[in-house]
């Protein structure tokens, strides 16, 4: 079984992701590094190039390839929860826990990140609260949810092991 971090960018997946993997004794998997290694191209490239619809079937496929492997700790992108043929290939062999923050926070945290090609826009705040309006309900398909906004690495990673009951 997985453990699998789902959540919009910003909420700590792969910080959190690294620690928890590192706790529990699983490898850690980052879904978009993978995808990078997949393709050979960064992911900003992939978008300006080939187009966000080329980089979700590319997301699936690599989704699905990963999804099958054990004992990991699965850093998802923001978008993997908008197809329900990757959820279901996370859940088949994993838990998934969601992560959350404030849209303030999330645009704190992806501000000086140049790796956000869905934030290049002129109002990001606006972009990250239509972002997460839309994909509320894809977003609400775990019970195990953990707000990361004020809470240290440390706090995040406990609250998912006492959630998950990993102990």
């Amino acid at each position: 079984m997985n453990i699998v971090l789902i959540g919009f960018m910003g909420t700590g997946k792969s910080s959190v992701g690294k620690k928890l993997a590192e706790k529990v004794g699983y490898k850690f998997v980052d879904l978009d590094q993978e995808i990078v290694k997949y393709e050979g191209l960064e992911i900003p490239q992939i978008f300006a190039t080939l187009g966000e619809e080329y980089f979700r079937q590319l997301e699936t496929e690599v989704t699905k390839k990963i999804a099958k492997k054990d004992k990991q700790v699965i850093a998802t992108g923001g978008g993997v929860v908008l197809k329900e043929e990757n959820l279901e290939a996370l859940k088949d062999n994993g838990t998934l826990a969601l992560l959350t923050a404030t849209s303030e926070e999330i645009l704190r945290r992806t501000s000086q990140d140049g790796n956000r090609p869905l934030l290049e826009v002129d109002d990001p705040l606006g972009k990250i609260e239509k972002l997460l309006t839309e994909r509320k309900e894809n977003y609400n398909c775990t019970p195990y949810q953990v707000d990361t906004t004020g809470l240290s690495l440390t706090e995040v990673v406990d609250e998912i092991i006492e959630q998950l009951e990993l102990r």
